[in-house]
């Protein structure tokens, strides 16, 4: 006995297409902050306390009351209606943690470098991976209460990046300015990719 083909009614709805995001910089700059600021859902953070293991091996120069550090990386989300999902994967600061960055850099659409001017020297090596690898990449610089404040393009001339890099002054504890940083980026990529 035969059976009738099954029919669906209505439409099939669409998934979201998803849209991978890094989050990287120096230790304390702020990104595990930033991808809290934005998820629409409690972020995942693999952080631990920070202890006398790290004496001689994790600079606290200009941040002396951080108490915690990310050992693996940050996850979070944001749903833009029912086309997009971005989901936003926050590295490790720490040169060595650094061996993580291939993996979690797979994919991407691009990259935010977060910076902090109290520390500006450790963004360095995350504009450089994101160079060496041709990864759209912003930066984003997080004005810190009582650190020295700097326009853009001042940091922009310290960093020595290229004119075409967006350069962005951004609280990352507040979720519109955090959007903002990311909706800089995902523009900044998309004209990257027609450009190519």
């Amino acid at each position: 006995m035969a059976s009738a083909p099954s029919s669906t009614s209505g439409t099939r709805r669409k998934m979201p297409t998803a849209i991978k995001i890094l989050v990287a910089g120096g230790f304390g700059a702020g990104k595990t902050t930033l991808v809290g600021a934005v998820s629409e859902t409690e972020p995942l953070r693999t952080e631990e306390v920070l202890t006398d293991r790290g004496v001689g091996v994790d600079d606290l120069g200009g941040v002396e009351t951080k108490r915690t550090t990310t050992v693996a990386m940050d996850f979070g989300r944001i749903t833009f209606g029912e086309e997009f999902v971005l989901y936003l994967f926050g590295t490790p600061g720490q040169e060595r943690f650094w061996f993580m960055w291939d993996e979690v850099a797979l994919g991407a659409l691009g990259a935010v470098v977060l910076a902090d001017t109290r520390r500006l020297a450790d963004c360095f090596p995350a504009i450089d991976y994101f160079e060496r690898r041709g990864t759209p990449f912003i930066v984003a610089v997080n004005c810190f209460d009582g650190a020295r404040k700097y326009d853009a393009d001042e940091v922009k001339q310290a960093l020595q990046i290229g004119d075409g890099i967006p350069v962005l002054l951004c609280d990352a504890r507040l979720k519109e300015s955090s959007k903002e940083v990311l909706i800089t980026l995902v523009q900044h990529a998309m004209r990257m990719r027609a450009a190519r």
